[in-house]
């Protein structure tokens, strides 16, 4: 089994201080985090940003000041930035990083209702309209799938040559409005992917480590962090990003799996090395 590849999503859009006070906000604080996960044995940064008082944006400036602080650190570590946003940004708001041509960036591949009247809206042209600017830019997607329903949507895109071989996709499964996290769920949406794909799983709240433990044992890769999930274990809050990944990696050690380096990422991702 290839070794595994560990993404830590460091701070997100949504989760605040309030929920655990080493979410990261300023510039600094993002460093730590990343170096904390980096260490523990993460070899990609998901990469959302905040305003030093926690406000989301997806800012080029402060992508580029942040991207360029953690490489200043982690040269070799690969950061990928989100292009979600928050809920009510435009398309060319949330384009904003993939100005700075990072190696990955997200894609998400559909609408979901988060809760009340929050709708994070990814429409069929959208969806095309971010993939063409990812190929434009020599940027590969994670396709951010968080039903079944986007998987297809990825798989017809592709076809049509909007996304190009080799797919990756990420799995986001326990979020309000999309497939639950339950372990059905989870072989439901990796036996729907075909053959030739990587995948990582990002498991919400209480179902960050199961799903991490299946994802290990199935033979895909895991993502974890504040953005995720706040706790270590039930009412334990993880003092820093990289406590969450030392808990993969124990995991993965028991399984028989080893870790994946950033260059070695890069080779099961068929991306360019560094």
């Amino acid at each position: 089994m290839e070794k595994l590849i560990i993404t830590a999503a460091i701070c997100g859009a949504e989760v605040l201080k309030e929920h655990n006070p080493a979410v990261p906000y300023t510039v600094e604080e993002l460093v730590r985090e990343a170096k904390s996960a980096y260490e523990a044995g993460a070899s990609i940064i998901h990469l959302h940003v905040r305003w030093d008082d926690g406000t989301p944006t997806q800012d080029k400036g402060r992508f580029k000041e942040a991207m360029d602080a953690i490489k200043a650190e982690l040269p070799d570590v690969i950061i990928q930035p989100s292009t979600g946003g928050a809920v009510g940004m435009s398309n060319d708001e949330r384009l904003q990083p993939t100005e700075l041509n990072p190696e990955m960036a997200t894609l998400d591949c559909g609408t979901l209702n988060f809760g009340g009247d929050e709708v994070f809206m990814n429409t069929e042209n959208t969806i095309k309209y971010f993939a063409e600017r990812m190929i434009e830019r020599g940027i590969k997607p994670e396709l951010e799938c968080f039903d079944k329903s986007m998987i297809d949507m990825a798989l017809r895109l592709h076809k049509k040559a909007y996304i190009k071989d080799p797919m990756h996709f990420d799995l986001v499964m326990g979020v309000n409005g999309g497939i639950t996290g339950e372990l059905r769920d989870f072989v439901f949406l990796a036996d729907s992917l075909p053959e030739g794909t990587t995948y990582t799983v990002a498991g919400i709240g209480r179902f960050e480590f199961q799903l991490a433990m299946a994802a290990i044992i199935h033979g895909g890769h895991v993502r974890v962090g504040f953005e995720d999930n706040v706790f270590l274990s039930k009412g334990v809050l993880a003092k820093s990003n990289g406590e969450l990944v030392e808990k993969v990696v124990r995991m993965a050690k028991e399984l028989g799996r080893q870790i994946a380096t950033p260059a070695e990422a890069r080779e099961i991702l068929g991306l360019k090395a560094i």
